[in-house]
């Protein structure tokens, strides 16, 4: 091999070294704009779907009285306590809003399996006096 080769193989290997760094830069610059794209998208859905659930009780067909929903957020959407407006509450329900194709997750399905089975009971949770007393000083 003489001198002109082994330049030119070098210069061969640099330039096929840069090629690959430019195409590997565009590649990821692509695919970048692309993850950004996708989630910006899936951040404007979530917060439509956000702003949909506190619009719920007042959309036309809900099933419930506004006045008798409070919104919870995690796990579940809402607690309607039927009859509130009345000062007899006759029924507990649990409401969870969806929009579009949307379904129930697992930790969701978990929730009405509980509900469902009727695992759901009353607790009073008492703060203890020393810390609601007021200390004389």
């Amino acid at each position: 091999m003489d001198f002109l080769t082994i330049i030119l193989i070098i210069l061969a290997i640099v330039f096929g070294y840069l090629i690959g760094k430019i195409l590997r830069d565009k590649y990821w610059e692509e695919k970048i704009l692309e993850e950004r794209k996708d989630a910006i998208a899936k951040s404007r859905a979530v917060l439509g779907g956000q702003f949909s659930e506190q619009l719920a009780p007042y959309l036309p067909d809900f099933p419930y009285s506004p006045s008798e929903v409070r919104f919870i957020g995690k796990p579940i959407d809402f607690i309607v306590f039927r009859g509130a407006d009345n000062k007899q509450i006759d029924e507990i329900v649990f409401v969870e809003v969806k929009s579009g194709k949307s379904k129930i997750n697992a930790h969701e399905k978990n929730l009405k399996n509980a509900i469902d089975k009727k695992r759901v009971r009353w607790e009073e949770y008492r703060i203890p006096e020393d810390i609601t007393k007021s200390r004389e000083r």
